[in-house]
């Protein structure tokens, strides 16, 4: 199948390895990127959805899933095994083709330039690496109208500000219809914030994104083009340590990226730590990643978060972050409890052993003191809200790898 890359359609032209992200016109490209993300319940769903993907597929298919970046992915040989295209995990630079299905490898993001995919070791975003928003926001940035978006079943909701991306810069939106899906959280956050053009069922997807490959893009309008947010321009830099591999733009878009790339360089050596980050504001809230500041974004009516470093957070993903420090604090609390009241009691044995009853007998209802309140604190921790598991996907992953 032959390379994507920037076309004779757009307003300037490929030049040999450097491929160019640029601006499509109106006509002669159709919806040649297809992004998709899931979480939990993933594997069965991008099964369905490759299985209804044409053979001839005219269009390159990238796919993120959140899962443990300690276990090894089978998930391009079950992809390649359940549906007519073949699937890989990509090398860092490795030219896009059509009919392809590029996989994001455990503990990398997935990101696209123009011509080409990017496997880099950047900040997490939303908790995960690889993160759906990763590579939607990418996918927008290179392509812009001709990329599709797909948000799959997931906790949580990963994907929908990268889901906003693809809109404001004039792409497709598909949503799999939250009725059917194992977790219905992203694809109910994308439906909420994003102004979705189709909500299917994963078995209808297959068959519309073959039609969407086919079908004319409408061209990137001035409108659409002037929405481009600041942090779209920055962010695969800031994801690729600032290497970016294509780069010809027009004089205000290389004024934005060159201020947008020096403001991550300051964020990145903390040179500047009062320096709002991507034309956020300063939040109050620290990284629950690094315990730096982090500056409150907004994509339309979503807010997120994110720090000078680059870890991102979108509203539930931040509030999952602090659930799980508080779990960790109180149990740690409740540790240090018990063990002060063995270490009372040690003492207050050898008090006892060496003829020191009033000292014991302090050490005692000092153990017993302790004793209460972990008691009263483990009953705190036993009431605290059940938490929906976002690695599920890694074990359903080697489940599915075992099946013919």
């Amino acid at each position: 199948m032959a390379d994507i890359t920037a076309d004779s359609t757009t307003e300037t032209i490929v030049e040999d390895a450097g491929r160019v992200a640029r601006e499509p016109r109106a006509t002669g490209y159709t919806h040649d990127i297809i992004v998709a993300g899931a979480s939990t319940g993933g594997v069965e769903a991008l099964s369905l959805l490759v299985r209804g993907l044409p053979a001839d597929l005219d269009a390159a298919v990238f796919v993120v899933l959140h899962l443990s970046p300690q276990s090894p992915s089978h998930l391009p040989e079950i992809l390649s095994r359940r549906g007519p295209l073949p699937a890989s995990h990509p090398r860092d630079g490795e030219a896009i083709q059509r009919g392809h299905i590029y996989v994001a490898p455990p503990d990398r993001h997935l990101l696209i330039e123009a011509g080409r995919v990017r496997v880099v070791y950047g900040p997490k975003e939303n908790r995960f690496r690889p993160a759906v928003d990763a590579l939607f926001r990418s996918a927008a940035l290179a392509y812009g109208a001709r990329v599709a978006g797909v948000v799959l079943t997931g906790a949580l909701d990963d994907g929908a500000a990268g889901l906003w991306a693809i809109k404001q810069w004039g792409g497709i939106a598909v949503v799999q219809d939250p009725r059917e899906a194992m977790f219905a959280g992203m694809p109910e956050s994308a439906l909420e914030y994003v102004a979705v053009d189709y909500c299917v069922s994963v078995e209808e997807m297959g068959p519309l994104l073959g039609r969407l490959a086919r079908e004319p893009a409408p061209g990137a309008n001035p409108v659409a083009r002037a929405a481009r947010t600041h942090e779209a321009a920055v962010y695969l830099s800031s994801m690729t340590g600032g290497k970016m591999t294509g780069g010809k733009m027009t004089g205000a878009e290389r004024s934005m990226e060159k201020r947008s790339m020096e403001t991550e360089s300051e964020i990145a050596a903390i040179r500047n730590a009062t320096q709002s980050t991507q034309g956020g504001t300063l939040s109050g809230y620290v990284c629950p990643e690094c315990n730096g500041p982090l500056w409150e974004l907004r994509d339309g009516m979503l807010v997120r978060f994110r720090c000078r470093v680059g870890h991102a957070f979108s509203r539930d993903s931040m509030l999952a972050s602090q659930a799980d420090a508080l779990d960790e604090t109180l149990w740690t609390a409740y540790e240090t409890l018990c063990e002060s009241a063995l270490l009372a009691e040690r003492f207050a044995a050898e008090s006892r052993d060496h003829g020191r009853p009033h000292v014991a007998e302090r050490l005692e209802e000092r153990a017993r003191a302790q004793r209460r309140r972990a008691e009263r604190l483990r009953g705190v921790i036993g009431d605290g809200d059940d938490t929906v598991p976002l690695d599920g996907a890694a074990g359903q992953e080697q489940a599915e790898a075992a099946q013919p």
